[in-house]
């Protein structure tokens, strides 16, 4: 657990954190702290039991806003993806007048990313400090929405230039993540929402327009991910067509060979069958190569005839 004195921007490592109980002449403090930690933070700042208990459930939470006497508990979802994988990482956090309380399991890249924009825009209260966290975390939303319309554009060309079995788990894999992830975006997009919309004696009036905007862009990736998720079933009928295609043309192919080969059998069973008095058979000493040179030209010919007319 770390607490900090943030005043204009600037961070000041705190040792004790019941300083944080009196507040400050100018800033906020920041107490970033994980699970084990909230023993001690409970009693202090009298955070609620329903809030607490929240944060050390095994339990996935889904976004949430919950307003006590003096303390608001927000609940977030941090998204990250590597290319195979989406993962979703609950940000906890109590906001109260001077002190914003940062409650996490794992590491948040956001928490990390955002100090120096608190520097830059020398914030010093703690209810613009959640603004520029809850903008940080939707921008990755946006960015990870990219990465994977990017990953679904690359999975549909692979499928045309080769369609492969391992192509279906990518599919639904994916599919079966941006499903899962759609449950997460629209209780976070309220969320943001109530931030911007809703009175709230701890933001400041004219900063909840500011959520507005990060409101309007928290739609805007609900939207897109519908989008990304009708691109998935797209991409399903592609693969599907792509398999049909391809069992047409080997079919084809198959069905070319056959229908090539079939006077060629006709022909060797004629001159296989076990009887002297065949039309031709004594005609010339060099009959057997005539016939093999016929059935050749005639496989040929019918080849050339068949690639001709695009069949093959």
């Amino acid at each position: 657990m770390k607490t900090r004195l943030v005043q204009n921007g600037i961070f000041t490592l705190v040792d004790d954190v019941t300083a944080a109980l009196t507040p400050p002449s100018q800033g906020f403090y920041w107490i970033d702290a994980g699970i084990e930690d909230l023993e001690l933070l409970q009693p202090l700042f009298h955070l609620h039991d329903l809030a607490v208990e929240d944060c050390l459930s095994e339990e996935e939470q889904r976004p949430k806003i919950e307003f006590y006497d003096s303390h608001y508990f927000i609940v977030i979802n941090s998204i990250r993806f590597d290319d195979e994988e989406i993962f979703l990482r609950a940000l906890n956090l109590f906001l109260s007048k001077h002190v914003i309380i940062t409650v996490t399991r794992q590491k948040i890249n956001e928490l990390r990313a955002l100090k120096p924009f608190l520097w830059e825009e020398e914030v010093n209260s703690a209810d613009r400090f959640l603004y520029h966290l809850v903008d940080l975390v939707v921008d990755n939303y946006v960015a990870v929405g990219d990465r994977i319309e990017a990953k679904i554009e690359k999975l549909e060309e692979d499928i045309l230039m080769a369609t492969k079995k391992s192509h279906l788990n990518e599919i639904i894999g994916l599919r079966s993540e941006i499903l899962w992830l759609k449950k997460v975006l629209v209780p976070q997009r309220d969320v943001i929402g109530t931030l911007g919309k809703k009175e709230l004696r701890l933001i400041d009036h004219q900063l909840q327009k500011y959520f507005g905007d990060i409101y309007e862009n928290a739609v805007k990736i609900v939207d897109t991910f519908d989008t990304l998720r009708d691109l998935m079933g797209n991409l399903r009928e592609a693969y599907q067509s792509s398999l049909a295609n391809r069992a047409n043309d080997i079919m084809r192919v198959f069905t070319a060979l056959t229908t090539i080969f079939m006077p060629l059998t006709f022909i060797t069973g004629v001159f296989g069958m076990n009887f002297d008095n065949i039309l031709g058979l004594h005609l010339t000493p060099h009959g057997d190569e005539i016939v093999l040179a016929f059935m050749g030209v005639l496989g040929i010919a019918m080849y050339v005839l068949f690639r001709k007319k695009e069949w093959l």
